[in-house]
């Protein structure tokens, strides 16, 4: 009877990481994967890539802020675009260097998020929300104003030039970027993982899920809720600052509210607290709108429409909740003993 009790605790101390096994080998293969793509695929398919890439950095930041914390933005199309912004004026206008002007980007971002969640923290639900909203349709017009016209560009926006592979490498200003934006967004995927499995992750989804019992066990919610909201920010604005060296345009119309919604629906599609969720939503916000532009010309939205209402429908807890599912069944994993955000997938 002792050794038969001995091999069950020895089997189930074993099962994690025999689960754990399977779900590094899929994930070494999606990174394989990513590196290969590029080298095989054309120019144009490498750009789509790269603004998948883009798009999942920024996902990421909005379900940190959203899908993790709680609070609903419909406006970091705005941070997306000051990002931009940041990037071009200090490329175009002050020669530096693309690769610098990133982390500066996400610093710009990171400051305005952090003084704009303080007012916000008297708003919650639907009211931030709404604010949010304010603040993408007006940042727009402010790009466009005669006060900042000599450094935006007003309504002509700027033009950048892509950069070329460094140190003599046998790649093509496409692929380069694409293996830039990768190393970027693979630090930033590393962070945001650590930050939502450390303690500070742990307090920003406790006030998520009872401000008040939160704040009685002593963590302070408005800094914890001002803190998410810079971060978030500073992914948006270092995804911002990436798009506009692939782009290789910069314009007031480009940050419309129609991209912050765009971003919603990405997290949503993709899955809420998730971090692999900001990948699915970035394919899908990436291709869908192709796709439904193809299938039908004379009504595309209709198209966009009908897939968007499929996807919710048929996956309320998004493409990373079916995963997890469809995993869970092949028993890599075991549904409801580790939160999802705890798991990553």
């Amino acid at each position: 009877m002792d050794d038969q009790e001995r091999r069950h605790d020895a089997a189930a101390a074993e099962g994690p990481l025999s689960r754990r096994g399977p779900r590094m080998a899929a994930v070494a293969l999606a990174l394989t994967a990513a590196c290969v793509l590029p080298l095989i695929a054309s120019d144009y398919r490498v750009f789509q890539l790269t603004l998948v890439v883009i798009n999942a950095i920024a996902l990421l930041g909005l379900n940190l802020l959203t899908g993790y914390g709680g609070q609903i933005s419909l406006g970091h199309g705005a941070f997306y675009g000051i990002g931009a912004y940041t990037t071009a004026i200090l490329v175009h206008t002050f020669s530096m260097a693309y690769w610098l002007t990133v982390p500066c980007a996400g610093l710009v971002c990171l400051g305005l998020g952090f003084l704009f969640g303080l007012p916000a923290l008297r708003l919650e639900g639907l009211y931030l929300a709404l604010a949010t909203f304010a603040l993408g349709v007006i940042l727009p017009q402010l790009f466009k104003s005669r006060g900042v016209e000599v450094w935006t560009g007003g309504v002509q926006g700027i033009t950048l030039v892509k950069p070329e592979a460094p140190f003599g490498l046998p790649l093509s200003p496409d692929q380069w970027l694409y293996v830039f934006s990768f190393a970027v967004a693979i630090v930033l995927f590393v962070a945001a993982r650590n930050l939502v499995r450390g303690p500070t992750g742990r307090a920003i989804v406790a006030i998520r899920d009872s401000p008040i019992a939160a704040s009685s066990v002593g963590i302070d919610t408005a800094m914890y809720k001002s803190i998410t909201f810079g971060i978030s920010a500073m992914y948006t604005g270092i995804a911002g600052a990436l798009s506009a060296l692939a782009v290789q345009f910069v314009g007031p119309d480009s940050f419309t509210a129609f991209l912050s919604i765009g971003l919603l629906v990405g997290i949503v599609v993709g899955g809420l607290a998730s971090i692999s969720g900001a990948i699915y939503g970035a394919f899908f916000i990436q291709f869908v709108p192709d796709f439904a532009g193809g299938l039908s010309k004379a009504a595309p939205g209709a198209v966009y429409g009908a897939v968007l209402f499929l996807c919710v429908y048929s996956m309320p807890f998004g493409v990373s909740g079916l995963v997890r599912r469809i995993v869970a069944r092949l028993g890599l994993v075991r549904v409801g003993k580790i939160p999802s955000h705890e798991e990553g997938i």
